[in-house]
C-alpha cells in the first residue's frame, strides 16, 4: 500500500450484546453489555477476534474515524514499544502490522508528517529492524527517528507530580501536534504490567530516576503532564510472564484483542482486565485515577465492545 492509499471500506462493526462470550482471561471486559451509542460518542472501544489491522479499523470507525483526532497538515508522533531486540512472536514490542495501519490512517486523515521512535533498551538498530517496525514504518511512509540520543531531550516540568517534578522529554513529542501512544500489553517485573502509561517512559531520558524513586508514583506523576491524544493498546499477542523482555514464545498468549481510548487510565484499566487482573491492584493505575488523570472505573464509561 502506498503512502496515501487506504482501503476505506466500512467494516460494519458488530456490537457484542453480553451473551456470555469470553476469550481466555477476558470475560470481565467482554461479558458486559455494550451500549448502543452512535459512532464517535464512546469513551473506550475494545475489539477482539481479528488481525491487528481489521481490529483497528473497527475501533476507529466506532470512535468516529482518525480524522476526529488528526487534522490536515499536522505533525503526528506514533510511539510504539520498540524497546527490545525481539521478533514479533515474542510480544515484547508492538505489533508491526498495527503500527503500519495506524500510520496509514493518520496520513488518510491528512497529516503532514508521521514520526515513529522509542528510547530502546537493547541496541536501537536491532530493535527497530528485528521488531518488524522499521519495515512497517517505511512501507507506510512514516519517518523512523532515533530515541537514544540525549541531545534530543529537553527539560520539562511536571507541576502536579509528587515524586517526579521534572524530566527530559524527546523533542519530537514536544514538537508534535498529535501523539498516538501504542503500547503492547505485557507483564513487567517492576510494575506488574506495562501498558499505556508505562510506555511513556520511552519518551523521557532520565527513566532510571523513576525506578529509584517509587516507579508507580512516577508513572502516574508523568501522566498528569503528558496525555497522548489517543492510546491504542496492542493485545494481539500478550506476554503473560517474564516481561518486559520475555524468554520464549511460551510466555506469550494469543488474545487477538485491541483497546483504544483517549483516556490513558481507562485504556490501562481495560487492558489490565484482559490480563486477568483488577485495575485497582496495579498501583500506578490506581494512583493516576486518584490524581484525576483519568477513570479506571469501567462501569462508569461508555464502552463499545466489538468482535470481528
Amino acid at each position: 500500500m502506498k503512502r496515501r492509499e487506504f482501503i476505506g471500506k466500512s467494516l460494519g462493526a458488530t456490537l457484542l450484546a453480553g451473551a456470555g462470550l469470553s476469550l481466555g482471561t477476558t470475560p470481565d471486559l467482554f461479558a458486559s453489555e455494550s451500549s448502543s451509542s452512535k459512532a464517535g460518542s464512546y469513551d473506550l472501544v475494545a475489539v477482539r477476534g481479528g488481525e491487528p489491522e481489521v481490529m483497528l479499523d473497527k475501533a476507529l470507525e466506532a470512535l468516529g474515524g482518525m480524522q476526529k483526532f488528526v487534522k490536515k497538515g499536522q505533525k503526528v508522533v506514533v510511539k510504539p514499544n520498540i524497546g527490545w531486540d525481539k521478533s514479533p512472536e515474542f510480544a515484547a514490542t508492538t505489533n508491526p502490522a498495527l503500527v503500519k495501519r495506524i500510520i496509514e490512517h493518520v496520513y488518510k486523515a491528512g497529516a503532514k508528517e508521521v514520526i515513529v521512535f522509542d528510547f530502546t533498551c537493547d541496541n536501537p538498530k536491532k530493535c527497530y529492524e528485528n521488531s518488524g517496525i522499521k519495515k512497517a514504518v517505511e512501507e507506510a511512509g512514516g519517518v523512523l527517528v532515533s530515541g537514544n540520543n540525549e541531545a534530543d531531550y529537553k527539560p520539562v516540568s511536571v507541576p502536579k507530580g509528587i515524586k517526579l517534578k521534572e524530566a527530559k522529554e524527546h523533542k519530537q513529542i514536544l514538537d508534535a501536534d498529535v501523539v498516538i501512544n501504542v503500547p503492547v500489553l505485557k507483564s513487567h517485573q517492576g510494575s506488574t504490567v506495562t501498558i499505556s502509561m508505562k510506555n511513556l517512559m520511552g519518551i523521557i531520558w532520565d527513566r532510571g530516576y523513576w525506578h529509584r524513586n517509587d516507579l508507580h508514583q512516577c508513572i502516574a506523576d508523568f501522566a498528569t503532564y503528558r496525555k497522548p491524544t489517543l492510546n491504542i493498546v496492542d493485545a494481539y499477542r500478550v506476554m503473560m510472564k517474564n516481561g518486559p523482555k520475555g524468554v520464549s514464545v511460551s510466555d506469550v498468549k494469543l488474545m487477538k484483542s485491541l483497546i483504544v481510548s483517549t483516556d490513558i487510565v481507562a485504556a490501562d484499566a481495560a487492558a489490565t482486565k484482559l490480563f486477568g487482573l483488577e485495575p485497582r491492584d496495579i498501583d500506578h493505575i490506581r494512583i493516576a485515577h486518584e490524581m484525576g488523570v483519568g477513570n479506571m472505573n469501567l462501569d462508569k464509561l461508555n464502552i463499545a465492545r466489538l468482535t470481528v
